[in-house]
Formats: structure tokens, sequence, C-alpha cells
């Protein structure tokens, strides 16, 4: 819903039960995010809590005049994309910590603390070690103001604007913070996001992150801070730099302190008197740490006290006081009895180890990613070798290397195929890519991926409908594409199931139960058949941006690719990616069978606009905006006719700019093209809508 900007004056007194019922939504909002961002135990799913945000901003945008500043959850948008990153010096040097690997050097570390305090007994404290990305936030007055990124110690890449959209960074402080404060903290990524991100490379035909930290990174090093924000980053912060009014005894009453401010802080420390109960706390976590959900590569030990560190001091890069305990990195060695090729929904062709069983990380592993044929043969890597295998964040086996001097004399390389395997066709390497793809649309194995993925929950939706009876169905060429699955019925099912020997009361109901989940998936609203579809480059974000933009299948299908490029968070690849798949004549009738079938091919909350009012026009939004967020005005501007493009040309008819507006308020200026205020914006539009 869009307000009226002038129903409230952006001066005009806010009632107390205005202000209560904002400072209830927002607390809401805030307790959701520290579930989902913090404490990695969400109460909701993603869009319920996108619905909640919208309602949030909605609200901000009705009474302006409500202290929104900084600290407000909508403030995590993401801005303009950034032209680059500056170099901030850190008030504090950065230093970075040496490291140990057994319990010898632990104890000479211990040594030489006793040493340093003249046989003063010191008190420790332990934490996990998170393998990410240095970062240190600085605030003022309690506000977010900055992030940078550790660099050389003395100064970093400013990267405020994409750190602002990690949901667990707090924006505003509580409990009487400093002035001034510089946090010191690790950004780094949670396994299912890393496996989320990789799955969708490999859709994409783009090269997978190696683990965890490089993901993190590498989305750090992102210009455009929406992109930032898709990848669901997590931050844990643990000092508190030695600054004017930073001024606590010890290193535990700091992270408490952090935790009063709103900081998320690991809950996985201890205080510890002794350098042996140090060692038995690294110990406990060796094996431990795989029960989380983030990688962890050591555990940091600090001297407690704040007056011991400043007697002990630093060297020349690292601090006297801290030191990292390393564990040893898991790595399994076995036997490469074979490789296989896996072909993916869109045709894509991956080289898959088959190893002789071997323990890794708590688990047994048989198979291991290759990747990517490219990879394969830099390598080096051969059926017979003996190979080192590890796991990917915790959780995705993967062949480091071959062991030379154990190669035998049989070991043989694995030649890219020149056919898909499973149907003989033709296979051709991406342009400028590093995958292999069969070519042909009707490849079963192409098929199943596409059907699985139609029926999953992410998708349509239907239960029962699982990779098992898939894989029957297309063998016995019972359904060959998607919209064969709604020409199922009881008697079918019942006698496929008949013959995998299923008793006659269980086959009856699971034949009735699938036929119902299939009834009712033809409900299903535009964004989840978008993302059944399975079309290139679009996943379940994709999906929602283009149904909420076009609101129904035939608009589209109708869109011109150069419009397509324009939508919010689409771009040049997804727009001739899905500008190609509508205009495939075996696709145009795929979409007139689902029609025929009775699927709804509409999104819920379409609707047409009541007036026109920016018939024609084409404007482009710039700065940071008070009363919408970006794809709010964006698609206020479609719903009234008019076009969101992304630059200034001599064809924008208007620029709407809001607050710190940069190259495209100049290049408007320079062009002529008339500015509007989000004020003006509304007054032309018409007003509410």
């Amino acid at each position: 819903m869009f307000y009226n900007a002038f129903m409230h004056a952006e001066n005009a007194p806010i009632s107390e039960d205005v202000q209560n019922r904002y400072r209830a939504l927002r607390a809401e909002v805030e307790r959701h995010s520290r579930l989902y961002y913090v404490d990695a135990a969400p109460e909701i799913a993603d869009i319920e809590f996108d619905a909640l945000l919208s309602e949030l901003a909605a609200f901000e945008a009705e009474h302006p005049g409500l202290d929104i500043i900084s600290g407000s959850p909508t403030q995590r948008v993401g801005g303009e994309p950034l032209e680059g990153f500056a170099t901030v010096e850190h008030p504090v040097r950065m230093f970075s910590m040496d490291n140990t690997y057994n319990a010898g050097e632990l104890r000479a570390f211990d040594e030489r603390v006793r040493k340093g305090l003249e046989g003063e007994p010191p008190t420790y404290v332990v934490e996990l070690k998170i393998d990410g990305v240095s970062i240190s936030l600085r605030y003022e007055e309690g506000r977010y103001m900055r992030a940078a990124t550790r660099g050389d110690g003395y100064r970093g890449d400013n990267v405020t604007e994409n750190v602002r959209t990690i949901g667990a960074v707090p924006l505003a402080l509580k409990s009487g913070p400093p002035v001034l404060l510089e946090v010191r903290g690790e950004v780094f990524m949670r396994h299912g996001e890393f496996a989320r991100l990789n799955r969708l490379r490999e859709e994409e035909g783009i090269a997978l992150f190696a683990n965890p930290r490089n993901a993190t990174a590498g989305t750090l090093k992102q210009l455009d801070p929406k992109e930032v924000r898709k990848r669901r980053l997590s931050i844990l912060v643990y000092d508190i730099a030695p600054i004017e009014g930073a001024n606590l005894t010890t290193h535990w009453d700091t992270l408490e302190r952090l935790e009063a401010y709103g900081f998320p802080v690991s809950a996985h420390r201890k205080r510890c008197a002794s350098i042996e109960e140090v060692l038995a706390f690294c110990e406990e976590w060796r094996t431990k740490r795989h029960e989380l959900d983030y990688e962890t590569d050591g555990m940091v030990v600090k001297v407690d006290a704040a007056e011991h560190r400043r007697r002990l001091g630093e060297t020349s890069k690292s601090p006297r006081w801290a030191i990292a305990y390393k564990f040893p990195a898991e790595v399994a060695r076995t036997r490469l009895r074979d490789i296989t090729v896996q072909v993916g929904k869109t045709g894509t062709l991956t080289p898959v180890a088959e190893l002789e069983p071997v323990q890794l990380a708590g688990t047994t592993v048989k198979r291991a990613s290759l990747h990517n044929f490219d990879l394969l043969e830099e390598r080096d890597i051969r059926v017979g070798d003996m190979v080192e295998i590890q796991k990917a964040g915790e959780i995705i086996p993967q062949v480091l290397r071959f062991v030379p001097e154990e190669r035998p004399a049989d070991a043989r390389p694995f030649p890219i195929p020149e056919a898909c395997p499973e149907c003989h066709s033709e296979v051709r390497q991406d342009p400028d890519g590093v995958y292999y793809r069969c070519l042909n649309p009707a490849c079963p194995a192409q098929i199943k991926g596409r059907l699985e993925h139609f029926a999953s929950r992410a998708a349509m939706d239907i239960e029962g409908l699982g990779a098992a009876l898939v894989e029957q169905l297309v063998d016995k060429q019972l359904v060959m594409n998607i919209a064969d699955i709604y020409r199922l019925d009881e008697q079918t099912l019942a006698e496929k199931l008949k013959k995998e020997n299923v008793k006659s009361s269980n086959r009856e109901k699971s034949s009735r139960n699938l036929v119902e989940a299939i009834e009712a998936s033809k409900a299903q609203p535009l964004r989840r058949v978008l993302n059944g579809l399975g079309i290139r480059h679009v996943g379940g974000h994709t999906a929602e941006v283009l149904a909420r933009a076009y609101g129904s299948i035939e608009r589209l299908m109708d869109a011109p690719e150069e419009e397509l490029r324009e939508v919010s968070d689409v771009g040049e690849i997804v727009a001739k990616s899905v500008y190609d798949f509508f205009h495939t004549d075996e696709n145009r009738a795929l979409i007139a069978r689902l029609k025929e079938y009775g699927l709804k091919l509409e999104e819920e909350q379409a609707a047409a606009p009541a007036a026109q009012t920016l018939a024609g026009k084409t404007l482009v939004v710039t700065g940071a905006l008070t009363r919408y967020t970006r794809e709010e005005i964006e698609e206020r501007i479609k719903a009234l006719g008019g076009r969101a493009a992304s630059s200034v040309s001599k064809k924008t008819d208007y620029l709407v700019a809001g607050d710190n507006a940069g190259s495209k308020l100049a290049k408007a200026r320079e062009l002529g093209v008339p500015i509007l205020t989000e004020l003006e914006f509304e007054a032309m539009a018409g007003g509410e809508s």
C-alpha cells in the first residue's frame, strides 16, 4: 500500500498512540530479525518477515514525523551501487594474532605471559575462532556510522553500506553506550546460506565458492549493497577498541557489555584460571564444533585483565596477550574408485568422485564434488588415485588433490564427455564459462530434475511427488514434462504403485493424497510457478520480483527484453534468459497447457492502477528515500504507467532525488532533466493509490 505524503505535515506532532504503535511494531521486527540473524531460530517464514518489514516501512511513510533516523530496521535496504571502496584509517590498529598448533606451543605462550607479568598468574578467556572476515564497526552517540575491513591493520576498506545490510548489526545501541565506540568482530556465512548460494551459482554456470570464508570476502567486495543483502551474512562481535570512553577492566566484562548494547556475541566462551583448563576447553570443541552451523578453525585465547594486557603490550604485528589455537584441518585420504557425471535440470554436467568409504568430520563419505571438468583437468585428478578430501564449510565433501607418491601406474584421466551420459545428445561448454551442458531439453535426467524442482516445497509444494516416484514416472514415459503432472489420476498412480508391490490400502491412500496435492497446487500464485518452471538464473527471489512487477504470465511473456532489464534485481543476464524462455515455441506451448489444466498463473496482489498518471514517462530514482523503499517507488511508477529506469539519459523525463544523491543528480542537472523531491513526486503521481 502507498500513502499520501501530504496526509501528515513534516513537522506535525505525533500522537502518543501513534508513537506507541510504532515502537511496538518496530520492536516486533527487531525481535524477529534477531531470532533469524543472531539466534538462528526463526519463528516465522521469510515472506512473513518481509510483510512485517513492509508494514513498518509503510507506517514510517504515513507518519514522517517519527524519529526513524538510522536505527530503524527499514534503513538496512541497500542503496545505490558503489563506485569503489574508500580507505579508512583505524583509530586503533587492528592486529592479527600469532598461531599455535599443539598443546606444547600453547603452554609456551602461557610461560611467556607469566614471565611478562613477573610471575603474576593470569586469567584467560577462550572463545571460538570464527573463520570469516575481520571488521571494525564505529558508533557515535549509539548510532551506526561506519564499518571497515581490517586491511593492513592500519587502514581498511570502507564497507559501511554493505555491512549495514547485515541483519545482526545493530543500527542503534541500547544500555547507554559511550559517545564514541569502536567494536571489532567477524563477518561470516552460515553453512545453510553457503550451500544455498553455491546451488544458485551452479544453476547459473558460475564457479562455486571454495568455502564460506571466500564467499564472505567476495560478498563484502560487492559494489551493490542490494546484492550483499541477498546473501544473508552474519556477524559476531568480540572486542571493544581501547579508545576514550571504553574503560572496561576485563575482557569478560567487555563481552557482557557488548551483549547489553545489543551486539551478537558468541555464547561459546569460558573464563579459565589456568592453561590446563584452557587446553581442556579447546579439546572439548575440537569435535563439538561440527555441531555448529558456521565454520570455525580453532580457538582464541586472551588474557582477561585489561591491566595485564597493558603490561604485556604488542609486538610489531600481534598482541602478546592473545593467541590463536588452530585445529588441524580435517582431511581424509581414500581411493578414487571412479568418476560419474550428474546431469542437472538445466543440463549442467557435473563430475562426481566415487570413493572408497572414509570417515570425515563425523560422517562416512562415499561421494565428493569435483565441481567442473576444467578444475578436474587443472588438478590432474585421475581414476585410481589416492586423493585427499575435505568438507567445504563442514558440509560439502570435495576432493582437494591427488597424492603423487601413491599414484598407481594404471591411473587414468577422465575425459570430458562429448555426449550426454543420459541421452547421448550433444554437449557444449558455456560461452565464457566453465560448465558443459547437454543441449537436449528432452533429456530424461533434465526432465527428472525439472519435475523434482517443480514439485518441491519452494515451488508448487506437491507433497508425495518425490525423486523416486518422478524417476519411475519418467522411465515409464507417463510424465515427460511438468504439464503431464496434471494428467495423472488415482487409477494410473494406483497401477504404478501396484507394480511396485505397495499394499492395496496404502497405494489407494497414497494415490488419492497425491492427486489432491496436485489439484491443490493449481492455486499456487505466479511467483511459485515461475520458480518451478526452472528458468535459468531465476530462483525464488527473482521469481517473486517478476511476479510482483508483471502480475500475470501473459504480461510477463509479452515483455520486451529491454523492459525486463529495467526491473529491479533482474539485470541483463536474467532478462535475456527470461525473454528467451518465453519466446521458445516449446515453452509457450507448455504454458498454454498449464492454463488449460487450470493453474492460476497470476500473482495474488497484482492490481490494476486507478489512473495512469505517469503513462509514457521515464523516471529514475536516486539517493536515500524516507517514504519508500526503492522497490516500492519503482513499483508505483510502473503501476501508474511509467517506466522506472536505472540510468539518466536524454530520454529521462524526471529524476526523483532523495538524500545524498550523487552522480545521477549531477547528470540530470547537466542534461536539464527535471528533478523531483519525494513530495513533488507524490503530487505529480496523484497522492494515495
